[in-house]
């Protein structure tokens, strides 16, 4: 029989509020945190694939909760996290991976689109940070993990709003672990390349020839495959537990070895 304390999952008695839950990044987080024993909050703007969600993970034998919410209002991210509250107590996980991508040069974007992109992924990041710290601060301490991306350490062509993005989450993400550190709040940031989400086949469906534009960008990674959501929640799942207890303030590369490039 295997001891007692080897059979827990990695995250048992843990609490963690999950953005961009309802699909890709996000959901996987979910899924895989739930397995480890943690009780999750799933948050998202829509209702439907977040309570398919939570449906998913009570038929597992976890527990969750569906939140809906925009993260660029601030009113219905404190709400959101009153909501996770009421129903488990103070949190002790947070992952934030609502975001959105855009193409474009400075050029080419416009005044709106750079509002949108920025309001989502940096400005998204940045509120549910501040609405979830006195929360991980009542709970003891936790960990932060945001989702930024490798536009956000290195540069690409035609992103420019999204890299601007991205790298103000790498630079949040430092900030608030020198901030927090004292008061054993870590913050960590994952920096993946293209990932295969619901989103990016979508991308890749509107392309002139599907097929050519995913080995193209497939030819880009020196191990020859695209992310899956799957990789990506893995390294999430480290980093929340207390086995990176001793990591904060870092953005890890996920990428295939793009970066190293």
């Amino acid at each position: 029989m295997l001891d007692s304390a080897f059979a827990m999952g990695r995250l048992e008695n843990k609490i963690a509020l999950i953005t961009g839950a309802s699909a890709g990044i996000g959901r996987a987080c979910a899924l895989a945190f739930a397995r480890e024993g943690a009780k999750i909050a799933a948050l998202a703007r829509r209702r439907d694939p977040l309570e398919s969600l939570v449906a998913e993970i009570t038929r597992q034998g976890g527990e969750a909760l569906a939140v809906t919410a925009d993260v660029t209002s601030a009113e219905e991210i404190d709400r959101a996290v009153k909501a996770a509250v009421d129903r488990f107590g103070p949190f002790h996980i947070l992952v934030n991976s609502a975001g959105i991508p855009f193409i474009g040069t400075a050029e080419t974007t416009s005044e709106a689109d750079w509002n949108r992109v920025l309001s989502v992924n940096l400005t998204g990041t940045f509120l549910v940070s501040r609405a979830a710290i006195p929360v991980l601060r009542q709970a003891g301490g936790g960990s932060i993990v945001n989702l930024g991306s490798v536009y956000g350490l290195i540069a690409r062509r035609e992103r420019a709003a999204y890299a601007a993005s991205k790298g103000g989450i790498t630079l949040l993400t430092q900030a608030m672990a020198l901030d927090h550190a004292a008061e054993n709040i870590r913050v960590n940031c994952i920096c993946p390349a293209l990932v295969e989400t619901e989103l990016m086949h979508r991308i890749f469906e509107h392309a002139p020839d599907p097929a050519a534009a995913r080995r193209a960008r497939e030819a880009e990674l020196p191990l020859g495959r695209l992310g899956k959501p799957e990789d990506v929640a893995a390294l999430a799942l480290y980093l929340a537990s207390d086995e990176s207890s001793w990591m904060t303030g870092t953005a890890i590369p996920l990428d295939g070895g793009l970066a190293a490039g």
